[in-house]
């Protein structure tokens, strides 16, 4: 009898071949959670190990790491993006770019949230805006339960959103994820996000990565074949989506995933999410 896994993952083309009974592996049957949006399945896995296999934001595991959770990082990629676009404020704003949020109020879903993570390190390091200079809005805890947001954040009261804030003016710009509205009352706050975007990877050789897939460290220590047996269904599944033409984003190698986690390790400890910084060994559990 082949044993089971929970697995928590997004509507990832690779997963549509094991979920539809396409591609099955003698050795294991995978059992898929029903969380939608993904990002719903980031605490209970890092609060509560709830699945044997999740996935879950590059913040978030970083977080989870420095804060000892027993979680194992898999070199798996769901998501990757360049952030500029998540960046909006009013298209009546005075914001010209963002050199000028300096001393605004932007709102984000989460502090900790990957998207605002990356953008707020890019801001620091390309555009002179320290974290602290701003006044963050947040509507969410860290999925991390230990951590605690730093004393430039506050919560937006009850009840209103952060669409709702942006468009009233009562913040100035807004980091959405993958939601991001299509309003033509917003606009970016980079005057020209994929200009900016190409400039980021001029300089860093990469495109940042938000989502990845994580193990329990103890299934991974005492069932790697498990583990291998997933990781094999998985890359099949891959091939499957590329010749099938479902899965367009070019395959991201080790070489680059060790880059954007490094970077957004500086990162994290820079701005408080982390007790350290961590480096690749730690992040990779070697």
């Amino acid at each position: 009898m082949a044993d089971e896994l929970s697995v928590a993952i997004g509507d990832d083309p690779r997963v549509e071949p094991i979920k539809s009974g396409r591609l099955a592996s003698p050795l294991l049957k995978v059992n898929f959670a029903a969380v939608a949006p993904i990002h719903r399945a980031f605490a209970p896995m890092a609060r509560e190990l709830k699945y044997d296999i999740s996935e879950m934001a590059t913040g978030t595991f970083l977080q989870a790491r420095g804060y000892g959770k027993k979680l194992a990082l898999l070199p798996i990629v769901t998501l990757a993006r360049f952030q500029e676009a998540a960046l909006l404020c009013r298209a009546d704003s005075a914001i010209a770019g963002p050199a000028d949020l300096r001393g605004r109020r932007v709102g984000v879903r989460a502090y900790s949230q990957t998207t605002g993570l990356w953008l707020r390190g890019e801001l620091a390091d390309t555009y002179g805006v320290p974290p602290e200079s701003v006044e963050w809005v947040t509507f969410e805890d860290a999925h991390v339960a230990e951590y605690r947001d730093p004393p430039h954040v506050r919560r937006a009261a009850p009840g209103q959103s952060l669409l709702q804030m942006l468009q009233s003016g009562a913040i100035d710009a807004a980091i959405f994820g993958a939601d991001a509205p299509d309003d033509p009352t917003l606009r970016s706050v980079f005057s020209d996000p994929e200009a900016a975007a190409k400039r980021f990877f001029e300089k860093h050789g990469f495109k940042p990565i938000n989502h990845m897939v994580c193990a329990k460290a103890e299934l991974v220590e005492t069932r790697p074949d498990l583990i291998e047996a997933f990781m094999a269904q998985f890359r099949e599944a891959d091939a499957l989506a590329r010749k099938e033409g479902t899965m367009r984003e070019a395959p991201i190698d080790r070489r680059a995933m060790d880059a954007s986690l490094d970077l957004l390790a500086r990162y994290a400890a820079e701005q408080g999410l982390t007790p350290r910084r961590l480096g690749l060994a730690e992040i990779w559990g070697r």
